[in-house]
């Protein structure tokens, strides 16, 4: 129904199809509907043909007027086929003159003359080879070490400034945590130093540590025997109930990979303390505290905390309070 004919043709049969439509005539409305729709797209087709098509006649006619192109067989413009000999004679000849001022057209001759004498004057254009090669390793030299130096402001700045806003949040946060700090809690910093630890992307990154404020939970045990040998004027000794980590991590590399903690028992073989070791990624090392060893609590009731939110990862965590039995 559409094959063939012109945007204007398509004009007449989309108002026609339209008035058919409106005036009622029309039985299977889906059906005309559907149909205006193709004929959306050929009308677009066919604009853009004649529009190409007239381009085409414009650019023509340009050429044609220049003579630079003939008409094919399928009406459209072909290049003129040239002979290679005739291009050969219509290009000018070299303009090399020999020693004797005689002029050679044959092949090699637009190589420059080598000179054997050089007058006084010319004399300071000409630069031996090695010494030229020197003077450009030189220039690149200091090329390489200019772009080096800002390189390395830009990172000092760079640094500088990751420092600032790290030292800002860490601010912030710390004074948040101890105004929410609980009864009974001191800070905690017994860090242990992970000695040999090598990392693969030290050569890519510059490794820190991160920033910290920790706190550990103490308090007295009522259990059946301190109540049997201890009362609130004579208390028992305190004991660690749990602890409170947050961990900064503001400039991570990839920020879609929480850090993450490990338990490990102690390298000194103290059965009572174990070892609990975060670890981040690029570009922060991993960072190792000594805990009591004593079973978790997991319960979110009771303190249990395990969040990684702007930068920052918080573990809270409280230990399980058995009853004495005698």
């Amino acid at each position: 129904m559409f094959t063939g004919k012109s945007h204007s043709e398509l004009e007449d049969l989309n108002r026609q199809i339209k008035g058919h439509i409106e005036n009622g005539h029309a039985a299977d409305i889906e059906y005309w509907e559907n149909l205006l729709k193709h004929l959306q797209i050929h009308k677009a087709k066919s604009k853009l043909r004649e529009i190409h098509q007239d381009l085409l006649q414009k650019r023509l006619r340009k050429l044609t007027e220049n003579g630079d192109d003939v008409m094919g067989d399928d009406g459209e413009a072909v290049a003129p086929i040239r002979n290679e000999d005739e291009d050969r004679k219509a290009m000018p000849p070299p303009q090399s003159v020999d020693a004797a001022g005689v002029r050679d057209d044959e092949d090699g001759d637009w190589s420059p003359l080598l000179m054997q004498q050089i007058s006084d004057d010319e004399q300071e254009l000409v630069e031996e080879e090695v010494a030229d090669m020197n003077e450009l390793h030189a220039l690149r030299q200091a090329v390489l070490a200019q772009e080096a130096s800002q390189m390395d402001g830009t990172l000092g700045e760079e640094l500088s400034k990751t420092s600032e806003a790290e030292d800002v949040l860490f601010a912030k946060e710390a004074a948040k945590l101890k105004d929410d700090s609980e009864d009974g809690e001191i800070q905690f910093a017994d860090e242990i130093s992970l000695t040999g630890e090598t990392y693969l992307w030290h050569d890519k990154y510059r490794p820190r540590k991160p920033r910290y404020f920790n706190r550990v939970h103490t308090g007295y045990e009522w259990n059946k025997y301190n109540q049997t040998h201890y009362d609130h004027d004579n208390p028992p000794p305190k004991v660690v109930q749990g602890y409170k980590f947050n961990i900064f991590y503001p400039d991570l590399i990839d920020k879609t990979k929480a850090p993450s903690f490990h338990i490990n028992p102690d390298p000194d073989g103290n059965a009572e303390l174990c070892v609990l070791r975060f670890h981040a990624g690029p570009p922060y090392e991993d960072l190792a505290f000594k805990v009591v060893n004593r079973e978790w609590e997991y319960s979110h009731k009771k303190g249990f905390k395990c969040t990684f939110d702007r930068g920052i990862l918080h573990l809270f965590f409280n230990f399980k309070r058995h009853r004495y039995r005698r």
